[in-house]
């Protein structure tokens, strides 16, 4: 019962505040531009968003690997690719990274009423799944545009959510995206699921575990394929490492 009364408390706290800090968000990126409404408005809710998980959903977080976030001013390019099995997560890394990020997502997300309509606002990459093809153009483009005024790229390698102890198929489009453009790509372990299990609106009381990676540059003549294989070894080995409970009942190697 307390449990359900937390999960309530916490959606109702994002419903009641989502529409006013999306309506001062979109005004304010027409009025001073993007980049400060990230700054005024969209990093304050997310990190807020956060802390009334924690103190109100009993839902902590404890973080290894900062130091392998690169520096601003000698890191270059850079992607976050972490693991995705929670809302928890898209909140998480905006409210905790210095420098703006830019999501690559789906253009359906722009169609929730105020949340949406305040991504549409920002300067993020939004892709039809459906048009392949175009939807790469586009990352690419909008991609090495962001990250040329010094934006992190993030993009979710498995393309939507698993469930907990589960691994989803890999997309090459991280790797491809680095190739493109030089970057390196931060692999990232976030274990979310034990406290805010996928399309579930209940959490459950707990720490989610994050590990940042070191960062995975390409090799001469590597593929995508392969690039993105060496980021899916990572976190998938990092993931059994900081949730070790998740994957119990899978087979040991001899």
């Amino acid at each position: 019962m307390l449990r359900s009364l937390r999960s309530f408390l916490v959606f109702t706290w994002m419903v009641v505040t989502v529409i006013p800090t999306a309506t001062l968000l979109i005004f304010a990126a027409l009025l001073v531009g993007s980049d400060r409404a990230w700054w005024m408005f969209a990093q304050p809710w997310l990190s807020a968003a956060i802390a009334v998980v924690r103190i109100i959903g009993g839902v902590d977080y404890r973080v290894r690997g900062m130091e392998n976030l690169p520096d601003r001013n000698t890191g270059g390019r850079v992607i976050l690719c972490p693991k995705h099995q929670s809302t928890w997560e898209t909140f998480y890394f905006p409210s905790m990274t210095p420098y703006p990020l830019a999501y690559v997502f789906k253009r359906e997300l722009l169609y929730i009423p105020f949340f949406g309509w305040a991504l549409a606002s920002l300067d993020m990459v939004h892709i039809d799944r459906s048009a392949r093809g175009e939807a790469w153009n586009k990352v690419a483009r909008l991609g090495t545009k962001l990250m040329d005024t010094g934006k992190w790229i993030i993009m979710f390698p498995e393309g939507t959510r698993t469930e907990r102890g589960s691994q989803g198929a890999y997309k090459s489009g991280a790797a491809r995206l680095a190739l493109a453009t030089e970057a390196c790509i931060i692999p990232i372990a976030v274990a979310s699921g034990r406290c805010w299990p996928r399309k579930s609106f209940r959490f459950i009381p707990g720490v989610i575990d994050v590990s940042i990676g070191p960062a995975i540059h390409s090799l001469p003549d590597e593929s995508s394929g392969e690039l993105i294989a060496r980021v899916e070894t990572w976190i998938e080995l990092e993931m059994r490492r900081i949730d070790p409970d998740a994957y119990s009942d899978e087979a040991h190697p001899a």
